[in-house]
């Protein structure tokens, strides 16, 4: 009878610990999904943001002399003196890999303009 006993136990145990790895999962695939939301939705602020920075009257320049990109910088910015390559960051964000290689040719002064006649 000992035996018998044991073995339940043994089965009873299994069986919890399949029931904890299932739950774990789930409870795993759930934080992922809500860690991509969190993600997405502050990507959806940088963006709104993005679009409203040369309004504000923290942003040094006349607005009017800003023209958005998006992609892979936010903007640029004509002014009379200067071109300024414009790239607006909330909170803790960072550069790109992208833009720091564009940050990195402005620096190295590769940067050329280039007039392209059709005929």
């Amino acid at each position: 009878m000992d035996s018998q006993y044991a073995w339940w136990i043994i089965l009873i145990l299994f069986l919890l610990l399949i029931a904890s790895l299932l739950i774990n999962s789930k409870l795993y695939k759930n934080l992922s999904k809500e860690r991509f939301r969190n993600r997405s939705q502050s990507t959806k602020y940088g963006q709104l943001t993005e679009q409203f920075m040369p309004l504000l009257d923290l942003y040094p320049w006349n607005p009017s002399g800003f023209k958005f990109l998006g992609n892979p910088i936010d903007g640029i910015q004509f002014e009379n003196d200067r071109i300024v390559l414009v790239e607006f960051k909330t909170a803790s964000s960072k550069l790109s890999k992208t833009q720091r290689e564009i940050k990195n040719l402005v620096a190295s002064n590769k940067v050329e303009f280039r007039e392209i006649r059709l005929e």
